[in-house]
């Protein structure tokens, strides 16, 4: 079987039909049966839908037609699936669900409940039938979908990956830690809605600070944990599309960052992909931190674990709610370009104006027996300057130059990448 996928695809705005890159991409996308994408925007039209109180960083929204630009690219498959999906309520995320499945697109991870949320969907080929199982590590609690009961229906949401924030302390920064939190009071109302029988997962040798949890170790250092009802959940997915197809895709979102370097990889990441593997899958998809992290195989199976960028829209936002302002010391009777133009610093920081958020790779593999067979990679780098109607679209990179940091980076997980002369990147492991 043959495969293409891309990141995220934050797009604003309808994508004009002379557009250059199209040209140049397309063909490299087709060469896949099965051709992913993850949609980071919520699909509604303006005022169909509330604004969440907060939202994934930037509110994000377009008409649901822009769907239309991106399938003529080739893609057949998606996940919408992180943290965005709750930008514009449980309205919002169901306008993009209907959206999404009027499309015919197959995708996964969103769901009016969570067994629907969690269900592993399928892509029909003549080469195979391809599952896919989207979830997402970064997420509030408001956005995961609920059970069902015999009297309680289901929430709308997403299929999670609830990773715990939890830092071991060496035993005197322990007792520090516990004399400060008694000084200061601080979960003085947690504690009494405890001894009132709320808070029933609590454990008297774990200290709480809002969101954080601090054990004792042997060291002070940080160690997230995945929750394992999750991780339970999702081995279940895999366990019933391993009846069902014939290669099991794993959309992963997350934006975990570790050490002071956005490319590093959380090593519960790894742990994650490969438990994964381990299960039954062949490919885990990863995107969310906006740049490339390095490729890993494993098993004869491949980790993206990031892909950046596809399409980067940012600057197209129409309208924004008045919390945004707010966080600028604007209000709604502003523009959205001076927003916009406050929050970057005059367009000087932020994702649109780094340029590895604006470099990339389409990667395309092949299969035997669900086993990797060759992996090659595409350079893409996206507009920015020049017309505005092509800013934030993606296109062939004249080189790959760019490129250096990402192999150096991918070397370190045994993936070496030589360049053909055609301009791609081939892989080997």
């Amino acid at each position: 079987m043959k495969f293409t996928a891309v990141g995220d695809v934050i797009i604003g705005r309808r994508i004009q039909e002379d557009y250059v890159g199209f040209s140049e991409l397309a063909p490299i996308i087709n060469q896949g049966d099965a051709k992913f994408f993850n949609l980071e925007t919520t699909l509604n039209h303006e005022g169909e839908c509330y604004a969440s109180q907060v939202s994934g960083g930037t509110w994000l929204r377009t008409d649901p037609e822009v769907l239309e630009d991106v399938q003529n690219f080739g893609f057949n498959m998606t996940s919408f699936n992180n943290n965005h999906a709750m930008d514009f309520a449980f309205d919002g995320l169901l306008c993009t669900l209907d959206a999404v499945n009027q499309s015919g697109l197959v995708h996964a991870g969103v769901g009016r409940n969570l067994a629907e949320a969690a269900a592993p969907r399928y892509l029909e080929t003549e080469a195979g039938r391809v599952a896919l199982i989207g979830v997402n590590a970064s997420l509030s609690g408001q956005m995961v979908a609920g059970e069902q009961t015999e009297r309680m229906p289901g929430r709308p949401g997403v299929n999670p990956l609830r990773v715990s924030d939890t830092v071991e302390l060496e035993a005197a920064d322990f007792e520090a830690l516990k004399r400060i939190i008694q000084k200061s009071g601080i979960n003085a109302g947690r504690d009494i809605a405890k001894r009132e029988g709320y808070y029933g997962g609590m454990n008297d040798a774990v200290q709480y600070i809002r969101d954080v949890n601090f054990v004792l170790g042997e060291e002070t250092r940080g160690v997230p944990k995945m929750n394992e009802k999750d991780l339970h959940r999702i081995e279940k997915a895999i366990y019933e599309a391993q009846l069902q197809a014939d290669y099991i895709m794993i959309s992963l979102h997350s934006h975990a960052i570790v050490g002071t370097e956005k490319e590093q990889v959380a090593p519960y990441l790894t742990e994650f992909a490969h438990f994964c593997i381990d299960h039954g899958a062949h490919a885990v998809v990863g995107h969310g931190p906006h740049l490339l992290r390095p490729i890993e195989v494993y098993k004869e199976c491949p980790i993206f674990y990031s892909l950046g960028d596809f399409v980067l829209q940012l600057y197209n936002i129409a309208f924004a709610p008045e919390e945004f302002y707010a966080e600028y010391g604007l209000s709604s009777k502003d523009t959205v370009h001076e927003l916009l133009k406050k929050r970057s610093k005059d367009f000087t920081i932020g994702l649109m104006e780094d340029h590895r958020m604006l470099e990339t790779v389409i990667p395309y593999w092949e299969t035997e027996g669900g086993k990797l067979k060759e992996l090659r990679l595409y350079p893409v780098t996206l507009t920015r300057g020049g017309k505005r109607s092509e800013e934030g679209l993606p296109r062939l990179a004249s080189g790959s130059a760019f490129l250096d940091d990402f192999i150096a980076r991918c070397a370190k997980y045994g993936t070496k990448i030589e360049r053909a002369e055609d301009g791609s990147l081939v892989c080997r492991w």
